[in-house]
C-alpha cells in the first residue's frame, strides 16, 4: 500500500513548456497592463508638450533619452501584440480557426508579427 505525500512540491515554471497559445495568451495580458501602466507617462508628456512651444521641445528631448527609447520600443511591442492577439482571440471567438493546427499557426503569427511590426512601427516615427 503506497501512501501519497501530501506535501506541496516544488513547481519551476522555467522548466514547464507551455504551448505556443498559451504563451501568446499570457502576452495578450502582459501587453495590456504595461498599455494601462504606461498612460500617466503618455499623460504627462502631452500635457507637458501641450503647455508652449519649449513644453513640446522638452517633450521631445525627453523621448530621445536611451532609458524612454528602449521603454517607447517596450510600449510599441505591446501595442503590436495586443492588436495582434486581441484580433486573434476575435477571430477564434467566432468559431474560426479552432482546429489545433489552425490555432498554433495564429499563434504563432501573432506572436511573430508583432515585434517586426513594432519595428517598423518605430522606424516610421524615429
Amino acid at each position: 500500500m503506497s501512501i501519497t505525500s501530501q506535501r506541496p512540491r516544488f513547481l519551476n515554471l522555467l522548466q514547464i513548456r507551455m504551448p505556443i497559445g498559451a504563451v501568446t495568451s499570457i502576452a495578450h495580458r502582459v501587453s495590456g497592463v504595461l498599455m494601462f501602466l504606461s498612460i500617466p507617462l503618455g499623460a504627462f508628456l502631452f500635457e507637458l508638450s501641450l503647455k508652449s512651444e519649449a513644453g513640446f521641445e522638452q517633450a521631445a528631448a525627453l523621448l530621445q533619452a536611451p532609458l524612454l527609447r528602449l521603454f517607447s520600443l517596450l510600449l510599441a511591442w505591446s501595442l503590436m501584440h495586443h492588436l495582434l492577439a486581441g484580433i486573434r482571440f476575435l477571430i477564434l471567438d467566432l468559431g474560426l480557426g479552432l482546429d489545433k493546427p489552425q490555432a498554433r499557426r495564429s499563434a504563432w503569427l501573432a506572436t511573430g508579427l508583432a515585434p517586426l511590426a513594432a519595428l517598423a512601427l518605430l522606424w516610421r516615427f524615429w
